[in-house]
Order: C-alpha cells, then structure tokens, then sequence
C-alpha cells in the first residue's frame, strides 16, 4: 500500500526507518498519551517485522504505514489502519518536530479515503486519551464526531485508561468530499 497526499507518501515501513521511527519510539513527550513505549530500538525493529508480516495476510486487514514527506522522504511518523468486518480503526503517531502543522490531519483523512473506498466500510473510528486535545483536534478536523467516552476500557503500563470515541461513518465522509 502507498498513498499519496498533498505533502506526505504514505508507505510501508522498511528496516531503514528504525532510526527515525526510534526518535519519536523513544521520546516520552510523544508517548504521553500513548498505551505503548518507551521503545527500545529492538522493540522498534520488532514492530517494523510485525508490520511486514502483515503485508502478507490475506485478505489484509491490518495496516501500520510510515508517514513520509514526499519532498525529502524524511520518516515523520506513523499510522494505523485495522479492519473489523465493516468498520475500521485509524490511529497516528508523529515526531514532535513535526506536531501542529497539520500533518496527522493529512494522513487521518488518506486513511478514511482508503478505508471507504478500497475496503467499503461503513464506519471508521479513532480514539485519544481524555487529555489529548491534539489528537481530538484532529479527529475532529477530518470530520469525525464524538461518540463519549469509554471509561477504564483499557489496561496498560499498569493502570486502567480512559479514551474519547470518535466515528465517521460513509456516508458523511462523502458528505464532507462533495462540500
């Protein structure tokens, strides 16, 4: 899979990009608000792997890409797409460097075209830590609409998470196309 946006190449990662991908794997002020991490540069390389393992499964229904910029090639990031019968999950995750110019917006909103399209979903969803108004911000620009929040949904690093629920179903993202 490779999409391509206004400013990012959307692609499968390669071994190469486990120096990039551990500037961001590793910094605390990114994992903030993430269920993973701190990454070691083995656990980076491990999830590249796991990654290309699933470019293999058939139908694909699993998708974790590397967000580049497509005039220098630069790993910015990474994102996520997983598929459930007729409903999909998004998720993004940038280097800090590259928070607040409206990237993960970019890469959110290739995600829902290809997810609509290529797989006929019906419904995408995404989720943020209560806390994290970026990424609600984002949800919220590529059209998404808050569902609530699901209380202590999710255990990891030792305690019990909240998330925020945000949907988009088909038919209003080829609402927000034609607008």
């Amino acid at each position: 899979m490779q999409l391509e946006t206004e400013r990012l190449i959307i692609r499968e990662y390669e071994a190469a990009d486990v120096d990039a991908m551990q500037r961001y794997c590793a910094d605390p002020e990114v994992l903030r608000y993430t269920l993973w991490g701190p990454n070691t540069p083995e656990m980076t390389l491990n999830f590249i792997n796991m990654a290309a393992d699933y470019r293999a499964e058939s139908p694909r229904m699993k998708y974790e890409v590397a967000l580049t910029l497509k005039d220098s090639g630069e790993l910015i990031g990474g994102s996520a797409l997983y598929i459930t019968g007729f409903n999909g999950e998004i998720g993004y995750t940038l280097n800090r460097s590259f928070w607040g110019k409206g990237y993960a917006s970019e890469a959110a909103d290739a995600l829902l075209a290809y997810g609509f399209a290529h797989h006929g979903l019906h419904r995408i969803f995404a989720t943020c830590r209560p806390a994290n108004a970026a990424s609600a911000g984002v949800m919220k620009r590529v059209g998404m609409t808050r569902e609530g929040r699901m209380r202590e949904h999710l255990w990891a690093k030792g305690q019990w998470f909240d998330s925020e629920l945000y949907s988009i179903l088909v038919h209003e993202y080829a609402g927000k196309q034609k607008a």
